[in-house]
């Protein structure tokens, strides 16, 4: 006897073979899920025999349906078939009142081109509109596939849906969909009913939380995005309407942080017991607690790695419009965008070529949008080409007068492919792109870590082959995700109306300026350091000039006029000054709830331009002052070595901190008297000078004689790899690299040792 349904919580009572439908595993989870404790709405499958039965007049004796366009009186026994079906579940059986149900139809096929799976979803009330959307979605599909398609292979299936006014839905995955990281589920969540289309996920609110904190019992959530959440999906009257949400549900979150962990929780509940990664659909309606889920689906197994080594080729010539310093490797193509005032870099779309003055902080939120950027000003150190390195996108900098030239023409290749110049040529020239495998890291003695400032791309960068992050610039974090200068938030009532209003806007979804800072901070630094754990993070201090914090909202009212802000109000002289110290005191209780509340240990600090060996006692008794103590729980503090005094008195900077870090930059820069933003005198900024090299080796032997970590942070071994192997023959325990160098340096690294193995 043919089975026309199959209601969810009996689906084990059948017989697999017999009744292979799409929706058979579904059903098969959603039971064993139920079984587990979980609320799941109910659900009834159509199987094939139910649509065999439907169109049985209709097909001929190989089951083909003779014409796609269906007689008028199938909708009536439609009707008459559902009816009867739809009583063996409670919730189903009210078709005709006030209550809103799902319907998701999936359509099997064996076409020429192989097997065709396509699913969609409706709401309806009723019953006459379930029979309508039905008949309507089947007689489409089956007009596609030219009469050839066997009903056999069409099913469907009904599943019940919350319709309160105040409901709340969303998704929920067990991983990171875009670098494939399992180390934190994602949740999302808005108002109304879940969106048949998933590209209005965008929209949602998003949180990502830690499955090693929430396991642990710590606070977990470490990264919340409020979504724009202009409208939601509800049902008034019967019908499904899309209405606008106000103003107060859009500058707040849909759900609260324990309803996060709750759906996350759940998630990871669902993840264990179906043993593969899951994305699920849930609701929470009305005074109802419960998070109800409505689909579950595995998602497809990856094993996430970057192992991948790029090379770059230009295959065509052209004309030179003009050159500057390559940063990268790569090449780009695309329109030309010309921004003179920083005011304008809204108009910067997806897949230009951003041609600018110079680049700072203030420009962080758009400028991954670019497919290659050049500048007027700068060096191989300068914001714009670390940015750069830190997306992957090619930069061409220091090229004095690009926003001129460039005036009035289309589009550019942007080469930096061919050496230490880079070159703009006229036009889209062909390139090509050859991929090369490092299947297995090698064998070097010293540790590869990574620079990492955009907490972002955190979950990507993982996968490279490394011992974690020696590099996480905290100004990236507070430009990113905060924009506002701290001084601006702590006296926010004593700005004018425009600054106040823009705060706003940037801190939607938090009431309190100063938990808004605080938060913001922990998130960024914890996203990285779920993103590595249990591999250590090193966290760089902020190490803002006054210029770049003066471009922060609200940051014009406090920052001081420099000549030259790259050796005046920074580093370890701000935190210690009485106008930036409480400012400090909050990014010190930031990172203290980062490794105490959150549970992330493996998070140490980098305190960065420390001038004299007084300013280290002091900044080593403030970060005390503060709870994060030297030592304590683990608690690792090292030094930034980037003043040629630091390496000149390197044992007796040593005792206050357990190493150093050699930012290679900026001992560069005041070794050799060089502006590193400069492109005048760009050429002769070179670490591998034999007075830097000095400087370096005098920082490293100090660190070996007392038994103190050393490593190098700066930009120097990811751009040559000749002085990468020079720091491993000296002895230095790590390398930070910029992640788009890992790779080539390791297989240069690789190679030099086996070219001295005896």
């Amino acid at each position: 006897m043919a089975t026309l349904t199959i209601p969810y919580q009996q689906i084990m009572n059948y017989d697999d073979a017999e009744n292979n439908c799409v929706f058979r595993r579904r059903a098969r989870n959603f039971h064993r899920l139920c079984s587990a404790g979980l609320t799941v709405a109910d659900g009834l499958i159509l199987t094939p025999d139910f649509f065999s039965r439907l169109f049985s007049s209709l097909v001929d004796e190989k089951g083909c349906l003779h014409s796609p366009d269906l007689c008028p009186g199938l909708g009536a026994s439609l009707e008459d078939l559902l009816e009867p079906q739809l009583t063996k579940i409670e919730a189903l059986a009210y078709t005709t009142e006030n209550r809103l149900l799902s319907l998701s139809i999936s359509f099997n096929a064996q076409t020429d081109l192989g097997a065709e799976l396509s699913e969609k979803t409706f709401y309806f009330n009723g019953l006459k509109e379930l029979s309508s959307i039905l008949l309507e979605e089947v007689s489409d599909f089956l007009r596609c596939h030219d009469e050839s398609v066997s009903v056999s292979k069409i099913s469907a299936c009904i599943q019940s849906a919350a319709s309160s006014a105040d409901q709340i839905c969303g998704v929920a995955n067990t991983r990171d969909e875009d670098s494939g990281f399992e180390g934190v589920a994602i949740v999302r969540a808005s108002y109304g009913l879940l969106p048949d289309d998933k590209t209005q996920l965008y929209a949602f609110d998003e949180f990502h939380i830690s499955k090693i904190a929430l396991a642990a019992g710590k606070k977990s959530i470490v990264q919340r995005n409020l979504g724009h959440k202009s409208e939601s999906t509800v049902m008034v009257q019967q019908q499904i309407n899309r209405m606008p949400c106000d103003e107060a549900s859009r500058l707040s979150f849909s759900i609260t942080d324990d309803e996060v962990v709750s759906i996350a929780s759940i998630a990871i509940q669902c993840e264990q017991i179906l043993a593969a990664a899951v994305e699920i659909s849930w609701y929470k309606s009305g005074g109802n607690q419960h998070i109800v889920l409505i689909n579950i689906s595995l998602m497809a197994r990856e094993n996430p790695t970057n192992n991948l080594l790029e090379r770059y080729l230009l295959k065509d010539s052209g004309q030179v419009l003009i050159e500057g310093r390559s940063v990268g490797q790569r090449i780009a193509t695309g329109p030309v965008r010309i921004i003179t005032n920083r005011k304008d870099i809204g108009l910067l779309r997806e897949g230009e070529i951003l041609v600018t003055d110079m680049t700072d902080p203030d420009w962080e939120s758009v400028i991954d949008k670019a497919a290659a950027i050049i500048t007027n000003r700068g060096g191989r150190t300068c914001h714009a080409a670390i940015i750069a390195r830190e997306l992957g996108v090619p930069a061409i900098v220091g090229c004095i007068n690009a926003t001129e030239v460039l005036k009035g023409i289309d589009h550019v290749t942007v080469s930096c492919a061919e050496g230490d110049m880079g070159y703009i040529y006229k036009g889209k020239l062909d390139y090509a792109v050859s991929d090369q495998t490092l299947f297995h890291t090698p064998d070097i003695d010293v540790e590869i870590l990574m620079n990492v400032g955009n907490p972002d791309r955190a979950y990507s960068f993982q996968a490279h082959p490394n011992n974690g992050v020696g590099l996480a610039r905290l100004e990236f974090i507070i430009n990113r995700m905060i924009g506002i200068h701290p001084k601006a938030l702590l006296n926010s009532h004593k700005l004018s109306a425009e600054t106040q209003a823009a705060i706003n806007i940037r801190m939607a979804g938090f009431d309190n300026a100063i938990e808004f800072y605080k938060c913001k901070l922990m998130e960024g630094v914890a996203t990285i350091a779920a993103a590595f754990y249990p591999k250590k993070v090193v966290v760089r201090l902020s190490d803002f000039k006054s210029n770049e914090y003066g471009h922060l909202i609200g940051g014009n009212y406090y920052e001081p006029a420099e000549e030259n802000p790259m050796l005046g109000f920074r580093g370890v002289s701000r935190y210690l000054s009485d106008d930036f110290k409480p400012c400090f005191e909050l990014e010190c209780q930031a990172l203290k709830a980062v490794r105490d509340e959150m549970g992330f240990t493996n998070v140490e600090l980098m305190v960065p331009f420390c001038r004299t060996l007084g300013e280290a006692r002091q900044v080593i008794e403030l970060l005390e002052e503060n709870g994060l103590v030297r030592g304590e729980r683990g608690l690792k503090i090292i030094m930034m070595c980037e003043i040629p005094a630091n390496a000149l008195l390197a044992d007796q900077f040593l005792p206050y901190f357990d190493g150093f870090s050699i930012g290679s930059n900026d001992l560069t820069q005041l070794t050799l008297g060089l502006d590193r933003d400069s492109a005048l005198v760009a050429h002769l900024f070179d670490e591998r000078n034999d007075a830097v090299k000095m400087l370096f080796k005098m920082a490293i032997d100090a660190c070996k004689a007392q038994g103190k970590t050393i490593s190098v942070c700066g930009q120097a071994p990811s751009e040559h790899p000749e002085l990468a192997s020079w720091f491993v023959e000296q002895g230095v325990d790590g390398l930070s690299l910029n992640p788009d160098s890992v790779l080539e340096i390791l297989m240069h690294l690789n190679a030099k040792k086996r070219q001295i193995a005896p």
